[in-house]
């Protein structure tokens, strides 16, 4: 049976199993759940976590939103184990922490949100609130 022919597999998420070489539900269950959601991300393709329920979902012949909370838990255990022990894919940098700089009026950063606006944007007189003129 080919993974296309799986429950929960649509004809993307198919796509994507074909193109990492897992073409049938045996490939699939040899790879498992998580091996096959990790193949797909480092091929450059980008699921979300709902493919990861539904090929989990295809391998217990259930409907991915009956897949159980503490088997979604374990399989995001799993996933955060397996992504760790690979290698950062190869001619991009690894990413760090995301910091957020405000800008002054004069030029410089600032660690905290303009003064004249209450979210945090900066907002001019015109109330454009756009400060990456």
């Amino acid at each position: 049976m080919s993974t296309a022919q799986l429950r929960n597999i649509g004809p993307k998420s198919a796509a994507w199993l074909r193109q990492v070489g897992l073409r049938s539900a045996e490939d699939l269950v040899a790879a498992g759940a998580v091996q096959a959601f990790v193949k797909v991300r480092r091929a450059g393709f980008k699921p979300s976590l709902n493919l990861l329920y539904a090929l989990e979902g295809a391998l217990l012949d259930c409907h991915w939103h009956d897949v159980p909370e503490a088997r979604r838990q374990q399989l995001l255990a799993e996933l955060e184990t397996a992504s760790a022990a690979l290698p950062p894919p190869r001619g991009r940098p690894v990413g760090g922490p995301v910091t957020t700089s405000f800008y002054g009026d004069d030029g410089e950063a600032s660690g905290a949100p303009a003064e004249d606006d209450e979210r945090g944007i900066g907002a001019d007189e015109g109330g454009a609130g756009n400060r990456f003129d």
